[in-house]
């Protein structure tokens, strides 16, 4: 049962006043919301498959598992998709795009790919007012079977990544001038052994040459922001990954690009919320991949756990809502696709919001007075203070449905839509 308007504003009327009592203005919170651009992953409608091979086989550390029915089988399906999610959501938000999601109509090497290959994708987002980020794809390819791309020892299967990678870096700029706003072209690729290898150093040798090889040319950083992604194991690589977060440290702060942080690369007790505040003492700009890892990188659906709260708190607390890149990075096969899309991101957004509403000036204050216990005990109080409120009346000024009634209209989606597919 939908709850009626007049109940959301009066709740919101109390959830307000208790706020401003401890400093924070809600109205100015919802705001700051309202401008967060998160970029929603185009892999999660399809399980990873694109449309570069339809029906081929994932591999790479790649594995989406379940078979609820309904999956998008074409871009266009996709983007439908994706709009019914993006009108679930209170305020405008961005695209993650693969480079296996192209339109062809013939087959497409992945280092000939071209803009023009994307055009559609141009033409959704600008119709829509969506920006774009972009991803070259090193995995699910025959050159990259035996666990290695930009690390290969053969120099060919070598190049052939780097000129992959050099024209995803060039359809990111072409987003970014198309849409007029920077796409964030992130490189990940699943280099490394199952057992422990004899030789760690030359693969990274050769990584190091490929990226710089393929940063040679230097793009307009108003157009596209390149990023480079550490993992720390996968499946196939348990052992050993050349891409470490060590190496991609030193490397993007040499370089002065982008370091992308997945909640789901690091080891199961390790959260990158700590790791925020370091980074950002020396880099301008970060991109995050919000995703949830179940006891390894399973890339599940993002909930509002306390990974997820601390994650947003440093964003928020660090001032950098505008320097850091969040995107959406899960893909779960077992439930409604769309489902999945909607309430992780709702999630995350909750999270955000829920940061924007902590009076961090007061806890500094305690901080610096030494009074630890009135910050332990702000800490605890603000734990029970009404957010959800705020977050209802957030969704009902922006006309996005409240609570649960989000569900109903994806349910009557997969009736209409997905039922047939």
């Amino acid at each position: 049962m939908s709850i009626p308007e007049s109940n959301i504003s009066n709740a919101y009327i109390f959830a307000k006043e208790r706020y401003a009592a401890l400093g924070v203005d809600t109205e100015k919170a919802i705001a700051q919301l309202e401008k967060v651009a998160i970029s929603l992953h185009c892999w999660q409608g399809d399980d990873v498959a694109g449309f570069e091979n339809p029906g081929g086989t994932l591999s790479g550390g790649i594995a989406a598992t379940g078979n609820y029915p309904g999956k998008a089988r074409t871009a266009v399906e996709l983007r439908k998709d994706l709009d019914l999610v993006y009108s679930l959501l209170p305020g405008n938000h961005r695209l993650n795009l693969h480079a296996i999601y192209l339109e062809a109509d013939h087959q497409v090497e992945r280092n000939a790919i071209e803009p023009r290959h994307f055009s559609a994708w141009k033409d959704w987002a600008k119709a829509n007012n969506h920006g774009v980020d972009f991803n070259p794809t090193c995995f699910s390819h025959p050159r990259s079977a035996d666990g290695f791309t930009l690390s290969h020892r053969d120099e060919g299967i070598r190049q052939f990544w780097v000129d992959h990678c050099i024209a995803s870096r060039k359809i990111g700029e072409y987003f970014g001038k198309e849409l007029g706003t920077p796409a964030v072209t992130n490189i990940w690729i699943p280099d490394g052994y199952k057992d422990s290898p004899a030789d760690r150093r030359t693969p990274r040798e050769l990584l190091r040459n490929s990226l710089d090889a393929i940063l040679a040319e230097k793009i307009d950083r108003r157009y596209n922001l390149d990023a480079v992604e550490p993992k720390l194991f996968g499946i196939g690589s348990e052992s050993y990954v050349v891409g470490s977060m060590e190496f991609y440290l030193a490397y993007a702060l040499s370089h002065k690009i982008l370091l992308t942080l997945d909640a789901g690369h690091f080891h199961p007790t390790e959260t990158i919320a700590d790791k925020i505040s370091s980074l950002l003492m020396y880099l301008d700009e970060m991109l995050l991949h919000v995703s949830r890892g179940v006891r390894w990188d399973s890339d599940h659906v993002v909930t509002f756990n306390d990974d997820l709260q601390a994650i947003a708190h440093e964003i928020v607390r660090n001032d950098a809502l505008e320097s850091i890149h969040i995107g959406l990075d899960y893909f779960d096969a077992s439930i409604n696709r769309i489902a999945a899309w909607t309430i992780g991101a709702r999630s995350t957004m909750r999270a955000l919001l829920m940061a924007l509403l902590e009076p961090h000036e007061t806890l500094k204050g305690y901080e610096l007075e030494g009074d630890f216990s009135s910050r332990l005990a702000l800490h605890e109080e603000l734990k029970s203070m009404p957010f959800s409120v705020v977050w209802d009346y957030c969704c009902l000024q922006n006309n996005i449905p409240v609570g649960m009634d989000f569900m109903n209209i994806i349910k009557d989606y997969e009736k209409k839509e997905l039922s047939n597919r």
